[in-house]
């Protein structure tokens, strides 16, 4: 994993604002966003639920797929250029990760 996949991970798991290079981290007072060259990947909402949603905004890249499996609870697998999220076949659209179990 790159150096700048786990500080933007870090800074938007804690609500922290990063900027560097191709991503950035901001925080709203409900939601904290996690974009990838302006393409939003993640909210992580400030909720008693503390749901996640996630993203790839219509690119299959490897940049994209490593943001989103340093996410707790995403794990993306690619096989025969077809994502899996969590053992499922994924297109990519927006979905919601369950994180109260963290």
């Amino acid at each position: 994993m790159r150096k700048i996949t786990k500080e933007s991970i870090n800074a938007f798991m804690n609500a922290k604002r990063f900027k560097k290079q191709n991503t950035v981290v901001e925080v709203l007072p409900n939601v904290t966003i996690l974009k990838l060259h302006n393409n939003t990947i993640a909210y992580r909402y400030n909720d008693p639920e503390r749901t996640l949603t996630i993203s790839n905004c219509g690119w299959f890249s490897n940049t994209t797929k490593e943001r989103l499996n340093a996410l707790p609870n995403v794990d993306i697998r690619q096989k025969n250029f077809v994502w899996y999220l969590n053992g499922k076949e994924w297109n990519g659209n927006k979905i919601d990760i369950n994180l109260k179990t963290l």
